[in-house]
């Protein structure tokens, strides 16, 4: 390594802003839709050295990264790494990255809505959707506690008070 690469500290990839002093393992599962495990088997097949800090990249090496990432079958990923294999829309194995998860998972819950599965009924109600109990956890906005203790509390004031007067 003769030559020495220029450092940036900051490394777009996939629109997630990433520091560069970061190993190029570590910065890339910060990007929502890779793990450590897909990032390890992106830099594996590229090439890149996984001690390799993400603010030496070159400009291509950052262009190949993401087109692994987006297009990880054309580089031979194998299809069980994939976050989205045999979408209910085309059939297809896909891999997602970043806001593509956000939007993927939001129309997977509408569709469960339009066609009033249970998870869709459970979904749209905002309750627990993966068979939790709610008894006792899950109370988002509501009071919380036992109705009896304010009501003995305000009986012992009322009759407090009767005896002042």
């Amino acid at each position: 390594m003769s030559e020495q690469k220029e450092f940036r500290p900051i490394v777009r990839i996939s629109g997630v802003d990433l520091d560069g002093k970061l190993k190029v393992i570590y910065g890339l599962s910060r990007i929502k839709g890779v793990g450590v495990s897909f990032a390890n088997a992106i830099v594996r097949i590229l090439g890149i050295p996984s001690e390799t800090r993400i603010g030496y990249l070159s400009e291509d090496e950052v262009a190949k990264l993401e087109d692994a990432m987006r297009n990880p079958i054309k580089y031979g990923i194998p299809e069980w790494m994939l976050n989205r294999r045999r979408d209910p829309v085309t059939g297809q194995n896909m891999h997602f990255v970043g806001s593509d998860v956000d939007f993927a998972v939001r129309e997977d819950i509408e569709r469960m809505k339009r066609i009033n599965s249970w998870k869709g009924i459970r979904h749209a109600l905002g309750l627990k959707v993966r068979g939790q109990h709610t008894r006792t956890t899950g109370r988002k906005g509501r009071t919380v506690g036992v109705a009896r203790k304010a009501i003995s509390e305000q009986k012992g004031q009322s009759e407090k008070g009767g005896e002042k007067k």
